[in-house]
């Protein structure tokens, strides 16, 4: 067994943020496991652009986003160790992981960072009566296919979701040659960012249907067609609503699911709406020194974000593990109501907080005019107008820790969405 201070899972953007802060927060016994057989996650394949607007104030793509990390990480010598499988983590934070070289360790650590990032839902999940012909893809696969594998997937394409890989993967199959016929949505609003629809299907000339879904395949061999029906308010189609479209190819982009197989081994307390770990405002989870950030966590629309968490994760880790104990103080929940479906963090220690948390949320659907407001124990604190929110978009709210002084006996806060 090999001991280390800390230990991070996932060499993607969450995990290389991760372990440069802890660096520079002194941390210098740090060690990224990662499955994949190079470092930068995700981002590997995701040549567009859009990346980095917040963290490098340029418009990078993915792998050049990914690079900038990488190198930070080399240049401060982190140790890591790549086509590395971790397949178990216990409360007494070892971890058993297995590889060609090493065949099957045990790591222990002091700090765990939890950074293994999504997962796309599968058609499995979909219910979706049909063969199993060849032609369907998850959005996420058919872009691996094509901008590493090098491989065209299809001439007559319907995407199903208009998550932001679905709509990127409208624009990328167009530019390659690929007629999009149309992108359905089950939900009445789009699951993507408003940038992102109009850039990769209003440009483009890509339809989008709302309140719509795939309610039937055709074909044996290969996809040979798709019948769409409009949905009404229970999600249910609508007899007499559907329309036929020939095509070779069906990519689903219907959501992203965070990776928490290790994270529920571990035994920590998980959020049913995220589908992630609940975590105090250090980000750690209910498992004293075993830390989530990034898409592991909750997941995100922009990667800028993903990095500020991460880094905010390492730089708690290393006080932890500097500190080594967890010292308990005021906490106080934080609750999600009238529209914003969760946040993250879900607890905040009033004592031992930072001088400002940033709370990120969701919302359950589009609204118009309203405002985020926040309520301490019932009394409203702020609030902000928005002209539009939608659930595509992540918001967030600061908490200031000099807030919370005329308030000694402060049970929960409340952060919600109002009208007036």
């Amino acid at each position: 067994m090999s001991n280390h201070d800390i230990v991070i899972i996932g060499g993607g953007p969450a995990g290389l943020a991760a372990a440069v802060a802890a660096r520079k927060a002194g941390i210098q016994d740090i060690l990224i496991l990662e499955r994949d057989s190079c470092l930068g996650g995700i981002l590997n394949q995701c040549i567009h652009n859009g990346f980095g607007l917040h963290t490098f104030k340029e418009e990078l793509t993915g792998p050049e986003y990914a690079a900038r990390y990488i190198k930070m990480a080399e240049e401060e010598k982190i140790p890591y160790k790549l086509n590395t499988m971790v397949i178990d983590i216990n409360r007494d934070k070892e971890i058993t992981a297995i590889n060609r070289e090493d065949g099957l360790i045990v790591i222990k650590a002091k700090a765990i960072i939890l950074a293994m990032g999504c997962r796309e839902r599968p058609r499995g999940a979909l219910n979706i009566p049909g063969y199993r012909p060849a032609g369907i893809y998850s959005a996420g696969t058919a872009q691996r296919l094509m901008n590493i594998e090098g491989y065209s997937v299809g001439k007559e394409v319907v995407i199903l979701g208009s998550g932001d890989i679905g709509l990127i993967m409208a624009r990328r199959m167009t530019l390659e040659g690929a007629k999009v016929k149309v992108v359905a949505e089950l939900m009445p609003y789009s699951g993507g960012l408003k940038r992102n629809i109009v850039q990769c299907l209003d440009d483009y000339g890509i339809p989008l249907k709302l309140s719509h879904t795939v309610v039937n395949i055709e074909g044996k061999e290969r996809v040979t067609g798709i019948t769409l029906a409009e949905v009404g308010p229970d999600r249910k189609p609508i007899p007499g609503t559907e329309e036929h479209y020939s095509c070779d190819t069906l990519l689903l982009s219907v959501g992203l699911i965070p990776e928490n197989e290790l994270t529920k081994s571990i035994g920590v307390s998980m959020s049913r709406v995220t589908s992630g770990p609940e975590v105090n405002d250090q980000l750690e989870t209910s498992a004293e020194g075993v830390f989530a950030c990034g898409n592991v966590l909750h997941v995100h629309d922009l990667v800028d974000y993903v990095s500020e968490e991460a880094a905010l994760a390492g730089t708690n880790a290393a006080a932890y593990v500097k500190a080594g104990e967890k010292k308990e103080g005021h906490v106080v929940a934080l609750k999600a109501e009238n529209g914003v479906r969760y946040t993250v963090p879900q607890t905040l220690d009033i004592n031992n907080m930072q001088e400002k948390v940033t709370v990120r949320f969701r919302v359950a659907d589009v609204y118009k005019d309203r405002y985020i407001s926040v309520y301490y124990d019932g009394v409203q604190v702020s609030k902000r107008k928005k002209k539009v929110l939608a659930p595509g978009e992540m918001e967030q709210v600061v908490l200031k820790k000099d807030s919370f002084a005329g308030c000694p006996e402060l049970k929960n806060i409340v952060i919600c969405t109002e009208v007036e």
